[in-house]
Parts: structure tokens; C-alpha cells; sequence
């Protein structure tokens, strides 16, 4: 009897943790359809669920920030773009976004820190930097004499 048991609740728990995953793959692939189909809200809520199963997802802290920056909240966007940074800092699109948010608050340092660390690490969106730089270049004073 103790051994049937034991089968029994060693049974239930690989069906209730393969359940979870399975569900944790699911609410980010359904929020990403959601994000694709610019259902901005319902793609929120859903990455939001998926968090919650999956804290360490920076992916789902990167569209969340997405998210944000189309409804012009930047408070939010920066605060899940540093989360994104926090859990993979080689996250190219996210040091991109966060560049991006540190140019529009003039906040020129911090574009040039993390220009640093997207040197280091870009692969597909380096062209992107070289705008950014090049835009800096144009703002900081010229030293003449």
C-alpha cells in the first residue's frame, strides 16, 4: 500500500510540474501573438501572468518594456528594461531600448556606458549604435580654440 502511494503522489507531481512548464512556454508564446497582433493590453496582462511563473524571463521584461514605450510610460519601461539588463546583461535589444531612453533624457553618460557594453555584445543591431554615437557626436559641445 505505501508503495502505491508513493507511485501515486511521485506521479502527480511530474504531471503537475510538467503542467506548469508547459503552461510557463504558453503564456509567453501567447502574449507574444497578442504583442504581434498589437493587442497591447491583453499582451500585457498575459506576460504579466507569465512572470509570475517565471520570474527570471528576461525576454518577457524586454516586451514588457515594448509595451510601455508604445504607451509612453517611460517610468515602467525603463524599470523593466533595467530588470531585463539585471537578469541578461548581454541583452542587446534591451541595452539598445535603454540607450535609447537614456538619450531622451539627455542623460548622455549613461548612453555612453552602455554604448560600451553593446559593443561588446551586439550581433545583429550594431548599426544601430553607430547612429546613436553618431547623434552624440553631434550633441556634445566642440572644444574650439
Amino acid at each position: 500500500m505505501h508503495k502505491i502511494l508513493n507511485i501515486l503522489n511521485s506521479i502527480i507531481i511530474v504531471i503537475t510540474s510538467s503542467t506548469v512548464a508547459f503552461s510557463k512556454e504558453n503564456f509567453f508564446h501567447e502574449a507574444l501573438k497578442k504583442y504581434q497582433d498589437k493587442k497591447y493590453e491583453e499582451a500585457k496582462f498575459i506576460f504579466e501572468r507569465n512572470i509570475v511563473y517565471n520570474p527570471k524571463d528576461a525576454k518577457t521584461y524586454l516586451y514588457l518594456a515594448k509595451i510601455y514605450n508604445h504607451q509612453d510610460d517611460q517610468r515602467k519601461e525603463e524599470n523593466n528594461l533595467e530588470t531585463a539588463l539585471l537578469i541578461d546583461p548581454s541583452n542587446e535589444e534591451a541595452l539598445l531600448m535603454s540607450m535609447k531612453v537614456a538619450l531622451k533624457k539627455s542623460n548622455y553618460s549613461k548612453v555612453k556606458t552602455l554604448s560600451e557594453t553593446f559593443v561588446k555584445v551586439c550581433n545583429k543591431l550594431c548599426d544601430e549604435n553607430d547612429q546613436i554615437q553618431e547623434s552624440l557626436k553631434n550633441i556634445e559641445p566642440k572644444n574650439e580654440s
